[in-house]
């Protein structure tokens, strides 16, 4: 059966010695949240985790959502852990205490998703829509929509969608069809249909705020004439009590691969009521707020699908017997070794394990600067860890989500046969990881934004902001007796990135395709050295940690940061290499040399190459 204890030693490790979390309790802000209640709460979250959530995890996916009518029906179990997810004050953790949120610093509400994420996906993405859904009507919405929703939202007694993409048009949203048609008392009546949209309807909350992306008739053509509005399952009455049903309705849910437990569905607008959120024509840009949110938490989403898929791979590992160590038996009162002497089976432990937790980490750096970026007493620092934040979210969004997605076939593999089967369990993470990898802009989207877009923001100064940190700490560090040589090998990948950068940068200039042919590559690099240094630095801390009463702990943590520069860092190289290339072997190829080709026998064909 499948396993799942939360890291919260490892969380704690992050928070408090990595990125030293003085820094955020020195804001007024956060002053309140002392270490302990700090711990206190993530102790709270692991343990509401494991023992509420993770035990309906299997059981909604085999169960899934049930459509009828124009309702959606949770699994069983859902509504009431939703309840205690509710009552527990999970969903209000990280919000504005001004509309009733607990106001905790999102370096610590990070980490209570990554669990949440971990022990039951599917089910994180009901309050992880609405988090994004609050956070985008508090940054543009009116003070009325404000104090009529934003209340409810951030209890969790009212959830959140985003609505974006339509039959026609994923991406491209410059295509959107729906219409918005003003209305003498200054709402909209809007009519479209959007479809994948993830907890559109359910049975978990008593009102679902839809945020949608629409056009009204005076609108220029492509995006810039898209506005952005806010649309409820059931009107609001002046008193704050629900009042009749709007005319937004669920026409169907999806039979999907994987997070079955999740409703996405297809959402009919038939004239609804809604609200214009933000200004005339700037509905992109507004929603793009909401979607910085959820690609941040959708790259979370992988980090949690790889924890879990290695939990359960070294729990069988060192269960499952099977054949003898290569260099002797290990365990001879036994008829076979565990899979843990096998070296195979320790490279892909060990590669879950170096990704697992150099994302956490690169997690924490992100959360930190998330928190000076909106609490910071000083404009500069806010300016400089948003420059931080909008360079990174499409590394961490595709980044962890890969490598998360890797995690999970590993865990499959390290099963076996066992594996490709649903009683071990393992294979719901494939099925239920592989998601993430695609909604809220896929990998290669994630990719072209951040060659694109964010690398050449602002003449590139959100770079200097990656690259500084690193540099600095390579000067301060490259003497030191046991860690020289890893951090000459970070030298030369940053050197490799820094390199790759310029380059794509200039020869995008002249044809875009070089540097959409290498983007993907090109972020895989930033993934690379960004945990090729936090590695460094979380290996020289466990160092000096040695001798504290903690040594099994940092003695791992020395030996997995030793893994990840000698076997994973090299990878730099190839990307590299890869990046340098170009373009030409990509876009060189003719689309009918693709195939597939008519094939009439080998005589007749030899005849035609041959002139006969």
């Amino acid at each position: 059966m499948p396993t799942y204890k939360a890291p919260l030693r490892d969380i704690s490790f992050v928070i408090r010695e990595l990125f030293d979390y003085q820094t955020i309790q020195k804001l007024p802000t956060f002053s309140e949240f002392t270490d302990d209640i700090v711990d206190a709460v993530l102790n709270e979250a692991g343990r509401f985790c494991e023992t509420v959530l993770f035990p309906i995890n299997r059981s909604g996916d085999e169960e899934g959502c049930v459509y009828k009518d124009g309702t959606v029906t949770t699994p069983k179990g859902f509504k009431e852990a939703y309840k205690q997810f509710v009552e527990g004050g999970w969903a209000s953790l990280a919000s504005d205490p001004k509309f009733g949120g607990q106001g905790f610093p999102e370096s610590v509400g990070i980490f209570v998703e990554e669990m949440t994420c971990s022990s039951n996906l599917a089910f994180s993405l009901y309050p992880g829509l609405t988090r994004g859904a609050y956070i985008t009507i508090h940054a543009h919405g009116n003070d009325e929509l404000k104090q009529t929703y934003l209340p409810k939202m951030i209890e969790g007694t009212w959830t959140g969608t985003m609505n974006l993409t339509e039959p026609h048009c994923g991406t491209d949203l410059g295509l959107l069809k729906t219409k918005a048609e003003p209305q003498k008392d200054g709402t909209y009546k809007i009519t479209g249909t959007k479809i994948f949209i993830s907890s559109g309807e359910h049975d978990l909350s008593d009102n679902i705020v839809h945020l949608v992306l629409a056009r009204t008739p005076d609108a220029p053509l492509g995006t810039k004439g898209i506005s952005l509005f806010l649309v409820p399952k059931f009107m609001v009455n002046k008193d704050g009590s629900l009042g009749e049903r709007n005319q937004a309705y669920c026409a169907s849910i999806e039979h999907k691969m994987g997070i079955k437990a999740s409703s996405t569905c297809v959402m009919n607008y038939d004239g609804a009521t809604g609200y214009l959120v933000g200004e005339h024509f700037k509905g992109l840009n507004h929603m793009f707020t909401m979607m910085n949110v959820e690609r941040l938490g959708v790259g979370i989403q992988g980090l949690g699908a790889g924890e879990v898929a290695y939990q359960n791979a070294l729990a069988y590992a060192r269960e499952r017997l099977q054949g003898r160590s290569l260099t002797g038996s290990k365990y001879p009162e036994k008829p076979a070794d565990p899979l843990m002497v096998h070296p195979d089976i320790r490279r892909m432990l060990l590669t879950m394990r170096a990704y697992n937790e150099g994302n956490r980490m690169l997690a924490g750096w992100v959360s930190q600067k998330i928190d000076i970026a909106h609490h910071g007493e000083n404009a500069q620092d806010r300016q400089d860890a948003d420059d931080f934040i909008q360079l990174i979210t499409p590394v961490v969004k595709a980044f962890f989500t890969d490598t998360g997605f890797d995690a999970t076939n590993h865990a499959v593999q390290v099963h076996g046969g066992f594996g490709y089967i649903r009683e071990y369990g393992v294979e719901q993470y494939v099925r239920d990881a592989r998601i993430a990898q695609i909604y809220e802009g896929t990998n290669g989207i994630q990719a072209l934004d951040l060659v694109g877009r964010k690398m050449g923001a602002h003449t590139g100064r959100s770079l200097r902001f990656f690259f500084h940190p690193i540099q600095e700490f390579i000067t301060q560090n490259r003497t030191n007796k046991t860690w020289g040589a890893h951090v000459d090998s970070l030298e030369k990948a940053l050197g490799r990135l820094q390199r790759a950068c310029i380059t794509t940068a200039f020869k995008g200039l002249g044809n875009p395709d070089e540097a959409g042919a290498v983007a993907t590559d090109l972020l895989s690099l930033f993934g690379h050295c960004a945990l090729g240094y936090l590695w460094v630095k979380a290996g020289i801390l466990a160092e000096k940690s040695l001798g504290r009463g903690d040594d099994v702990f940092y003695q791992g943590k020395i030996k997995t940061a030793h893994f990840y520069m000698d076997k994973i860092l090299p990878k730099t190289s190839s990307l590299f290499a890869s990046v340098m290339t170009g373009s030409k072997t990509l876009m060189d190829f003719e689309d009918a040399e693709f195939g597939p080709f008519e094939f009439t026998g080998y005589a007749s064909s030899m005849q035609k190459v041959q002139g006969f």
